[in-house]
């Protein structure tokens, strides 16, 4: 009896692309690459660099690429597994990419417009850099773990939870670092900042919720 084989000519393809603009960013920023990789363990990278932030950065453009890329697949993953659905979609994985990209993209603008009408630009700019930076991070490191979900064994739901709870906690060590960061900054404008979780960090998290759990 003949094994039934899952294709995963588009999840390689999906990698490989992701690891060519990791290696071009590697190349083009040497040093900014090797502290960026520290960033856990070392928070120079985040004090050095958030001053020389730009609304366009091509380090931070070129990981951003890889991180839609890498968040689509380990999408594509948990979808698999909730639905059975074992033969790779270009259609639904196509539309993960631009759903993603989107989303982020539109989210970043929104904070900045909010920043800049409570006034706060210098705080929102410095935090948004920080949780960039985590969430490039953060797809670095779904390389080798949608590598080792799909080639290596067959995804459980436990195995999606374990890495779930592992991402968020690199999340949240990127929210504590920034909030260590700026202790001062956030103190003197703390009811907007407050105000700027509460809509665009928790209420996201909230809607989901309801969607999914109705």
């Amino acid at each position: 009896m003949l094994r039934h084989v899952t294709s995963n000519e588009l999840f390689t393809i999906l990698m490989v692309i992701g690891l060519v603009f990791i290696g071009v960013t590697k190349l083009l920023f040497p040093k900014r690459f090797d502290e960026f990789m520290s960033i856990l363990g070392n928070s120079n990278y985040l004090k050095i660099h958030v001053r020389d932030q730009k609304f366009l950065d091509k380090f931070d453009a070129l990981l951003f690429i890889n991180l839609v890329l890498s968040i689509a697949t380990f999408c594509f993953i948990i979808y698999r597994q909730l639905t059975d659905y074992e033969t790779p979609n270009i259609n639904i994985v196509f539309k993960y990419i631009i759903g993603i990209a989107v989303i982020i993209l539109i989210k970043v603008l929104f904070e900045r417009l909010i920043g800049s009408l409570f006034e706060i630009d210098k705080l929102i700019d410095q935090y948004l850099f920080q949780k960039i930076t985590y969430k490039n991070f953060i797809g670095v490191l779904l390389i080798p773990i949608n590598a080792f979900l799909i080639f290596s064994i067959h995804p459980t739901l436990t195995h999606i939870y374990i890495v779930v709870i592992f991402l968020l906690i690199i999340n949240l060590i990127g929210i504590i670092t920034s909030f260590k960061e700026h202790q001062n900054l956030i103190k003197s404008n703390l009811f907007y900042f407050i105000l700027y979780l509460c809509t665009l960090e928790i209420s996201p998290y909230i809607i989901l919720y309801k969607v999914f759990n109705p």
